[in-house]
């Protein structure tokens, strides 16, 4: 799992090609204005989630890994909670090859993202995104998925 500021990129980036095009859609697209929806960036290597919720209390919100994906999380507006376990011998609860997602049961550590910033979480980070903070809150996110 890493949490960083959009300004230091590139430090990731040089991991894979398909991490620097992920990147290269967050930084050359105008995420102001793009709206929710599904964008193709490289079939389906690569592409992006735009979001737009209502952060939710802890309880409500689920925790999730995948298998197939690396999930690049950049905060375009607003700030949230993310809760984060590494996977140990956690108990799933609902699995999703196809869909590339499995939800667990357990605790986690929350981490404060705001507008600017960028998680990255690889298949053996447990996240639960969606958490409010002091209090309910607007967020608009885009969620690069890259194929691992």
């Amino acid at each position: 799992m890493v949490i960083d500021k959009i300004e230091n990129y590139r430090l990731y980036s040089k991991l894979t090609k398909r991490l620097a095009k992920g990147f290269e859609f967050i930084t050359n697209t105008d995420l102001g204005i793009i709206g929710p929806g599904k964008y193709q960036i490289d079939n389906n290597d690569i592409f992006a989630i735009v979001q737009e919720y209502d952060t939710k209390e802890e309880k409500d919100c689920v925790l999730e890994g995948h298998h197939k994906y690396i999930d690049i999380q950049y905060v375009i507006q607003g700030v949230e909670l993310i809760g984060f376990t590494p996977l140990t011998n956690h108990v799933a609860v609902e699995e999703n090859l196809e869909k590339d997602y499995t939800f667990y049961e357990g605790d986690t550590s929350l981490i404060r993202v705001e507008e600017g910033m960028f998680t990255l979480f690889f298949p053996e980070d447990l996240h639960r995104p969606g958490v409010k903070a002091d209090q309910i809150s607007k967020v608009k996110k885009v969620v690069v998925k890259v194929k691992i």
